[in-house]
């Protein structure tokens, strides 16, 4: 992975195991794939002036562990070991701040589009040595933990694809 370092993290809490991991999709501008946006907004560098969707998100402090372009490309903003800032409010089975036990991964993308092939490539791929590392118990989207709050990554995510990937890659 190409490494990007995002200011926006900071430590786990004590004895937090990564056992969460949490699909997101993003694209900046909206609907625009293959620039500089994200890494800027992760990086805390985005420039208010350069879109007029970016007026209104320039305060936003966030980041993901990884970002996987439309070509499959792989960039990691945060160490897996530290805290990124990519779920917000946030709950699963009960537990809330998902941000302190899980690991994100944004897909460039959104909910109009399907995602391409290298990107569920590359997704696997992370996907298993994520579990070859941490006791991951569960994988879900963006939408599953922040309800009515986040719709990511959408309804083109092909989850049943995913699953038979992960599946075929375990034998």
């Amino acid at each position: 992975a190409q490494r990007i370092p995002s200011p926006n993290c900071d430590e786990r809490p004590a004895g937090q195991a990564v056992r969460l991991i949490v699909v997101h999709a993003i694209s900046l501008p909206p609907g625009v794939f293959g620039g500089d946006g994200i890494v800027r907004l992760f990086t805390n560098t985005l420039d208010p002036e350069a879109h007029p969707y970016y007026r209104e998100i320039q305060f936003l402090r966030v980041s993901a562990h990884f970002l996987i372009r439309r070509d499959g490309g792989l960039v990691q903003f945060v160490s897996c070991d530290w805290r990124a800032w990519h779920a917000g409010a946030s709950s699963w089975h009960g537990i809330e701040r998902c941000n302190d036990f899980s690991i994100g991964i944004e897909l460039e993308g959104g909910d109009e589009l399907p995602f391409d092939p290298p990107q569920y490539a590359v997704l696997v791929r992370l996907i298993h040595i994520l579990q070859q590392r941490y006791p991951i118990e569960d994988i879900v989207g963006h939408a599953e933990i922040a309800p009515g709050r986040k719709t990511d990554p959408g309804p083109r995510f092909d989850w049943a694809y995913l699953n038979r990937l992960l599946a075929c890659r375990k034998v």
